[in-house]
């Protein structure tokens, strides 16, 4: 087996940067489910203890709201059920262990069934879980359902907001997506020690110690077919490597790009894309004291934030963010004494008209100063390296439509709605554009779905 990666390392989004003595994940930066990279391990004799030491992160986030208040959120039912009794109440406390048990449910319904399995028509979701998920109000939509378990609008916050990982609003996203609500705030975060960068690490260490060949800083510019079937592929090199089965990796527009003209169906042009957003690292002089790993600073507005970043596709006017601190769990990411930060908003997608490139330093000195008022003081003065991505970079960096998120998961973007895998008969897609969907834990189960289609192909 042979992998032709573009960049110099492994990982892709999951890349890293090191600037001045800092290093800086500069993709995805909240680990769940850390069972399947076991699994995959395990499918080559490998255990994962020999390749990834993982810390649990504990709060999971922190959530920080525009009225001042904060709540922890906490992967032990019965700690997150005391700690909501103390700061709201009994009621939503107890709608909370009913929340964690609906989403407990739910993930067990959809994991076996339709997230970790090849569905390649509507009528293969016809089997006896469907009739439980319809049951437990999984096709209801996500704010109303979760509204059934808390009152207090908090707490609908916190268990909705991971719908935007889906492209969707959480009053327009079905709530089968409490199902990432369940992966993070139920079932755990955890953090691997050297940043996210370890695990493509780990995982590309233990394919080469298996025979798999890398071959890195190498453009791949075509997929040579014969008929239906991938012969060879061709790189900007020159070089032509014969193919039993091929799996393309890019972004679904690109990878068809990499097929013959004519070959790509008709309704990629109208497939709908997820948000996009703006990323601050910053390695900084500034202290992390009683700083949580990952923190949640909700703005006052929130439907509003919905309707202009999804349909008005027009940077939110009170945008919540993300700050992740992972200096927090490995200090070892910055130099002796000092701190590294990430800072994500979310954004609209290049469909918007918002030129990114003429208003990008005005941005980030807005989100700068947004960080100042929310309490981290000195922040600007304190940034001693930094890199800003915004739509416009992620798009020069070959994502589709400006946005690391890819495709949004609407209802006819989702399970067998959504883009098939397999392309032709030993061509197979994989990672966020496809099935299962967008995440860590969705592409990791991504790759063996596409593996069992190439092996089915190619026996």
């Amino acid at each position: 087996m042979t992998v032709l990666e573009s960049e110099a390392l492994p990982g892709g989004r999951a890349g890293q940067l090191t600037l001045d003595g800092f290093r800086f994940d500069t993709g995805p930066t909240v680990l769940t489910m850390p069972e399947l990279i076991a699994d995959a391990l395990a499918c080559v004799g490998e255990d994962l203890n020999d390749w990834l030491t993982l810390r649990r992160v504990e709060p999971a986030y922190r959530a920080r709201f525009a009225d001042g208040s904060h709540l922890d959120v906490i992967a032990d039912v019965d700690a997150m059920s005391e700690q909501i009794a103390s700061v709201i109440g009994s009621k939503d406390a107890a709608g909370y262990r009913r929340f964690a048990d609906f989403a407990r449910r739910l993930y067990e319904l959809e994991r076996r069934d339709f997230i970790d399995r090849n569905l390649d028509s509507p009528l293969d979701l016809l089997r006896p879980s469907l009739a439980r998920l319809v049951a437990l109000g999984a096709f209801r939509r996500l704010d109303a359902k979760v509204g059934d378990f808390f009152a207090d609008e908090r707490l609908r916050r916190i268990f909705t907001f991971q719908s935007m990982y889906a492209g969707r609003s959480p009053y327009d996203a079905l709530a089968i997506f409490a199902v990432i609500a369940y992966m993070d705030c139920v079932a755990g975060v955890w953090f691997p020690v050297g940043g996210m960068h370890a695990v493509p690490l780990a995982l590309a260490g233990a394919a080469a110690k298996h025979g798999v060949e890398f071959r890195y800083d190498t453009t791949v510019t075509r997929v040579e077919m014969n008929g239906s079937r991938a012969v060879a592929v061709h790189t900007e090199a020159g070089d032509r490597i014969a193919a039993d089965a091929v799996m393309l990796n890019p972004d679904l527009p690109f990878a068809w790009d990499l097929l013959p003209t004519g070959r790509a169906p008709r309704r990629l042009a109208r497939l709908e894309h997820s948000p996009s957003c703006a990323l601050l690292l910053a390695g900084s002089s500034l202290p992390q004291h009683d700083q949580a790993h990952h923190t949640i600073h909700f703005g006052a507005a929130w439907r509003e934030t919905f309707r202009e970043l999804i349909e008005d596709k027009v940077p939110a006017t009170d945008p919540s963010l993300l700050v992740s601190a992972p200096t927090v769990s490995d200090p070892a990411l910055a130099p002796t004494g000092k701190s590294s930060w990430y800072v994500l908003v979310p954004t609209p997608n290049l469909d918007g008209t918002t030129d990114w490139d003429a208003i990008r330093d005005d941005y980030r000195d807005r989100i700068v100063n947004r960080l100042e008022a929310l309490g981290y003081a000195g922040f600007g003065d304190a940034i001693e390296a930094e890199s800003w991505t915004t739509p416009a970079d992620w798009a020069r960096r070959g994502m589709a439509h400006g946005t690391p998120f890819s495709i949004a998961h609407s209802f006819g973007q989702t399970g067998p709605f959504r883009p098939r895998n397999l392309a032709f008969d030993n061509v197979v897609f994989v990672g966020t554009g496809t099935q299962p969907g967008v995440g860590v834990p969705m592409v990791l189960l991504s790759g063996r779905l596409a593996a069992e289609r190439i092996i089915g192909a190619v026996a």
